[in-house]
C-alpha cells in the first residue's frame, strides 16, 4: 500500500512540472513577423531643368526668286533654284514638365548655304529671251519656343513629336547677278531680315543615364522671308531693287544631347512593415488533486 501511495505522488509531480515546462514555453514563444505586401512604387518622373546641344545638316529651299524690274519682262521662267546642304549649331535650355511633356527655348546658328539660279525673262523683242544665273549665300540666326510629348519609353528609348514657333534672322550675302546676253553683272550687298518662323519635329531619344539622353531627329521648318542688298551695277552701271527670296524653308536632320540637372526619380527599395507580434493570454492552471489518505480497516 505505501509503495501505491509512493507511486501516485510521484505521477501527480511530475504531471505538474510537465505542466509548467509548457506554460513556461509557451510564454517564450514569438510568432514570426508577418510580411505585408509593399505598394508599387511611384512612376517614374524625368522632371527639372535641363540644358542641350545639337548639330545636323540643312537642305533647304525657296519658294521664290523676284525683283521689281521683272515687270519689264512679259514673261519669267526660273530654270532651276536651290541651296548646298550647309552645317547647323544650337544651344538651349528646357524644362520637363511631367513624363511626357517637355519645353525648350533655343537659338541656332545655320551657317552659310551656296545658292544657285537661273531665270529666263522674255520680253519678245531683240532678244527674244535673256537669262541670268545667280549666285549668292544665305544665313541664319533662328530662335524658337518648342514643345514636346514624348510617347512612351521601350528599353530607354523615347519617340516624341514637338512643334516650335519664333523668329529667324535670314541674311543674304555675296548675291551676284549675272546677264548672259548682255554680259552684263549687278552685285548686292549683305543684308539681314528678320521674319517669323515655324518648325515641326519627329525624332526618338535614347537615355543613356539618368541625367544624359541622346537625340536624334528630323525637323521641317519655315524661315519666312530674305532679301538682298540694293543691286548696284547691272546693265550700265545703275541701281536696281533688291531680289526677294520668299517662303525659305529646309528639312533638316539633327543630332543632340540633352543634359538634365535632376536625376530621374529612382523609386525607394522595398519597405516590409513588420506587425507587432500578437501574444495568446497565458494558461489557466487547474490546481493538482489533492489526494485523501485510503481509509483504514477498524476490524
Amino acid at each position: 500500500m505505501l509503495v501505491r501511495r509512493l507511486n501516485i505522488f510521484i505521477f501527480a509531480a511530475l504531471a505538474l512540472a510537465g505542466t509548467g515546462i509548457g506554460a513556461a514555453q509557451a510564454a517564450d514563444y514569438t510568432p514570426p513577423p508577418v510580411y505585408v505586401q509593399p505598394p508599387p512604387p511611384p512612376p517614374e518622373f524625368a522632371g527639372g531643368w535641363y540644358l542641350r546641344g545639337d548639330i545636323g545638316f540643312s537642305n533647304q529651299s525657296v519658294g521664290s526668286l523676284s525683283n521689281d524690274n521683272y515687270n519689264r519682262y512679259a514673261s519669267v521662267t526660273n530654270t532651276y533654284k536651290s541651296f548646298d546642304a550647309a552645317p547647323l549649331f544650337g544651344l538651349g535650355v528646357g524644362y520637363t514638365v511631367n513624363n511626357w511633356l517637355r519645353v525648350d527655348a533655343t537659338g541656332e546658328y545655320r551657317a552659310n548655304a551656296n545658292f544657285k539660279g537661273e531665270d529666263i525673262g522674255c520680253t519678245g523683242g531683240a532678244p527674244p529671251c535673256e537669262p541670268d544665273v545667280y549666285t549668292g549665300s544665305k544665313s541664319e540666326w533662328t530662335f524658337l519656343l518648342n514643345g514636346y510629348v514624348d510617347l512612351g519609353t521601350w528599353d530607354n528609348f523615347t519617340p516624341f513629336v514637338g512643334a516650335g514657333v519664333g523668329f529667324s534672322r535670314n541674311t543674304i550675302s555675296s548675291f551676284t547677278d549675272t546677264n548672259v546676253v548682255r554680259n552684263g553683272v549687278s552685285t548686292a550687298d549683305t543684308h539681314s531680315k528678320w521674319s517669323f518662323a515655324w518648325a515641326l519635329m519627329a525624332g526618338v531619344g535614347y537615355r543613356v543615364t539618368d541625367n544624359l539622353t541622346l537625340e536624334l531627329s528630323y525637323r521641317y521648318i519655315d524661315l519666312g522671308d530674305a532679301e538682298t542688298g540694293t543691286m548696284t551695277g547691272f546693265c550700265c552701271g545703275s541701281s536696281d531693287t533688291p531680289y526677294q527670296f520668299r517662303h525659305l524653308t529646309s528639312q533638316d536632320v539633327r543630332l543632340g544631347l540633352r543634359y538634365n540637372f535632376d536625376a530621374l526619380a529612382v523609386a525607394p527599395p522595398p519597405q516590409y512593415y513588420v506587425a507587432p507580434p500578437v501574444y495568446a493570454p497565458p494558461p489557466v492552471y487547474t490546481p493538482a488533486p489533492v489526494y485523501a489518505p485510503p481509509l483504514r480497516s477498524r476490524g
